[in-house]
């Protein structure tokens, strides 16, 4: 199972990066949990329910993010399998320099360790990217690769902008294999809603949904899809995570913005 990207979450097939002159978006730092509900099942998969653990902190001249997930998955015959992931990351705030850390366990056995590091030569450049695990392992990145906050940032600056679709390569350390292309479908941006956030409350939203290619497989069917509802700010409150045999709503249920300042 694929972990869904930060946050993601997410993440092409028309292969070129749109540039994007725009400002970037202002995030916050903020502590979200998201319960986790069976939204579609198929195949031997009847239930799946679990818990998302969402935390970004404004390090000052970097974000680090850390993703906790948890998910019981249960199969025709009952049983009823745990899947969890512990994903890290610290990304410089000019989107030049990451590490990351991930690991996913099954049943509480380990079958993904990943960790390592990553640089842009500059903005919109090529870069390398440097494994420590499972084994030290170089990866090329090429130009118009965006580390995960970046990513973000270029969704919110390309739905301001009134853009509806944009294709990125993706470089978040899930993945041995590198890069991956995204493609991301903007569902316009939308004038403020009301909603049970005050923090929220304010600010224009847009929906989005984004796709996750291999960058060396089939362009057909993306690896792993995600739907959400992103504000202004960066955070989102609705989500719907596709990994195939079945899909899950997530609902914020718990949110928590720190006070500013580093």
């Amino acid at each position: 199972m694929r972990l869904p990207v930060p946050l993601r979450l997410v993440w092409a097939a028309c292969a070129a990066l749109v540039a994007l002159p725009l400002a970037a978006a202002e995030l916050v730092g903020h502590r979200a949990i998201y319960t986790l509900t069976l939204e579609t099942a198929r195949g031997d998969i009847i239930g799946a329910s679990g818990t998302m653990r969402f935390e970004v902190i404004d390090a000052c001249d970097a974000w680090a993010v850390r993703q906790r997930l948890a998910i019981t998955v249960t199969g025709r015959d009952g049983t009823d399998i745990d899947l969890a992931s512990d994903y890290t990351t610290w990304e410089s705030k000019d989107g030049l320099r990451l590490r990351f850390r991930m690991r996913q366990t099954t049943e509480d056995a380990i079958v993904n360790d990943l960790a390592g590091t990553a640089e842009l030569e500059r903005a919109g450049g090529p870069g390398r990217a440097t494994y420590t695990q499972p084994a030290d392992t170089i990866r090329d990145l090429p130009p118009g690769t965006l580390f995960p906050t970046a990513h973000t940032e270029a969704i919110l600056a390309a739905a301001k902008a009134g853009q509806r679709f944009i294709a990125l390569p993706l470089f978040d350390g899930t993945s041995a294999d590198g890069v991956q292309d995204s493609t991301v479908v903007i569902n316009g941006w939308n004038v403020p809603a009301v909603n049970r956030w005050p923090a929220l409350t304010p600010l224009p939203n847009t929906r989005v949904r984004i796709a996750f290619f291999d960058r060396e497989g089939s362009k057909e069917q993306p690896e792993y899809e995600v739907g959400m509802r992103y504000w202004e700010n960066g955070i989102a409150d609705q989500l719907s995570m596709d990994f195939g045999d079945y899909v899950l709503s997530g609902k914020l249920t718990e949110l928590t913005l720190p006070k500013p300042g580093c």
